[in-house]
């Protein structure tokens, strides 16, 4: 079990994980931009800490090296990235494990498979998945998607491969 945990997220989800914390006897540490000093996800943890100031209170929110810093500082040995922000960044995971702290959620490894929809998709079809109809290659151009949207039939979604 943990004993601190960092929640390297804002708002509702970031409540959420302070909540489930604390039902769990678990200390946590919110994190906030300046603008977001009076959020109530930074009264709903164990103690809050500011991040850097920047021109964009979002990107505050990505700062790495940051997070790490503020983590170590108040004693953490878990990071919970919520959804969204960080929570897929194969890079994020494998920094906090370097940290000594544990990624609440997939390995790096597994993050950064699924972060690639081709692959994921070539994963799941080579163990036999179900998967819709679709292609198990990137399209490289309009003219490529349209001819494989007349093979597989409409209607049809186009994705994008990351992200």
């Amino acid at each position: 079990m943990f004993e601190r945990v960092l929640i390297a997220n804002r708002g509702e989800i970031a409540l959420r994980i302070a909540e489930a914390a604390a039902s769990l006897g678990i200390e946590s540490v919110a994190v906030y931009s300046p603008v977001d000093e009076l959020a109530l996800h930074t009264r709903a943890a164990s103690t809050a800490r500011v991040l850097p100031k920047t021109t964009d209170p979002i990107a505050a929110y990505l700062d790495i090296d940051a997070l790490l810093a503020i983590a170590a500082q108040t004693g953490c040995d878990a990071v919970h990235p919520g959804y969204g922000f960080l929570a897929e960044n194969p890079e994020f995971a494998r920094r906090c494990g370097e940290a000594g702290l544990t990624f609440i959620g997939p390995s790096p490894a597994s993050l950064a498979l699924y972060g690639d929809k081709v692959e994921a998709r070539l994963l799941a079809e080579s163990i036999g998945v179900p998967v819709v109809p679709g292609t198990s290659k990137p399209m490289a151009d309009l003219a490529q998607a349209a001819t494989a949207a007349e093979e597989i039939g409409y209607p049809v979604m186009l994705k994008a491969s990351a992200g």
